[in-house]
């Protein structure tokens, strides 16, 4: 299950803010559209939404796995959120859904995706703590279940994969309190941004949430670290970049997710 155990690496597990379904699959669909290395690829959100209105895509004992398909040339991606209350899905067993893993497909990652998922299936319906998911008290239990799973489905795979799966735990052992590239939860903000830079004048931040923008409006600071690192940090907020692009004579617009994180100020 590399997707998943990539996903846990790069910090995107949340516990989602919301237990509405349709603004839980915006939420997770919008991390993924994050992640720099797709390209900003668009209309992930809108295209779970849709094939989730033709067909329901949790698989019982408190599980959901929607997808999204795309013919962008990478590799299978997944987010996961965590509910503690539990969302009601509307799936076939009519119990609440705890954890929702949602996948971005490419087109050349198909049998991946078959694979990861039945490895997932068969881990959920053989261990009886997959599906004890109620009982869950925080995120770092979260992880360790789903490592659990991890290491069940890696168990007839290569060495090199079970050890990329014990450094992941003693990396998140030892990195405790080093924020994730994306907020370990996401709070009332997730809102689009435009980042506007220009050589001699101050970033122009564009979006319609007046306290944020002024937030980090003018930071010289945010424009270099995006171009560099694809993301930023000021003030508590976290600034993702999905794309830019350049125009003449000399000016970047970096298209954003920022965040509030909840640990701010």
């Amino acid at each position: 299950m590399k997707s998943l155990l990539t996903a846990l690496q790069e910090g995107r597990l949340i516990e989602l803010p919301d237990s509405n379904k349709e603004k839980s699959l915006e939420y997770l669909a919008t991390l993924i559209e994050a992640i720099p290395d797709i390209g900003g690829e668009s209309g992930i959100t809108e295209t779970v939404l849709e094939r989730e209105r033709l067909h329901n895509t949790g698989i019982g004992k408190g599980w959901a796995c929607p997808h999204a398909r795309s013919d962008w040339d990478g590799e299978l991606l997944c987010s996961v959120g965590w509910s503690p209350a539990g969302i009601d899905y509307g799936s076939p067993d009519g119990n609440p859904v705890h954890l929702v893993v949602m996948y971005f497909v490419p087109d050349g990652q198909k049998n991946s995706y078959l694979k990861e998922i039945s490895s997932l299936a068969k881990a959920i319906q053989s261990m009886p703590s997959m599906q004890a998911l109620s009982s869950l008290t925080d995120l770092s239990e979260v992880r360790h279940r789903l490592l659990d799973a991890i290491n069940s489905a890696l168990e007839s795979m290569a060495p090199d994969a079970r050890a990329r799966m014990i450094q992941l735990e003693v990396k998140h052992a030892a990195a405790e309190h080093v924020p994730a590239l994306v907020p370990i939860e996401i709070a009332s903000h997730l809102v689009p941004m435009m980042i506007v830079s220009m050589p001699g004048h101050k970033p122009l931040v564009l979006g319609q949430e007046l306290d944020m923008v002024r937030l980090i409006d003018g930071e010289e600071h945010i424009p270099a670290d995006l171009e560099l690192h694809g993301r930023s940090e000021h003030k508590g907020v976290q600034i993702l970049m999905r794309s830019c692009a350049k125009y003449q004579p000399d000016r970047t617009v970096y298209d954003c997710l920022v965040l509030k994180l909840t640990t701010g100020n």
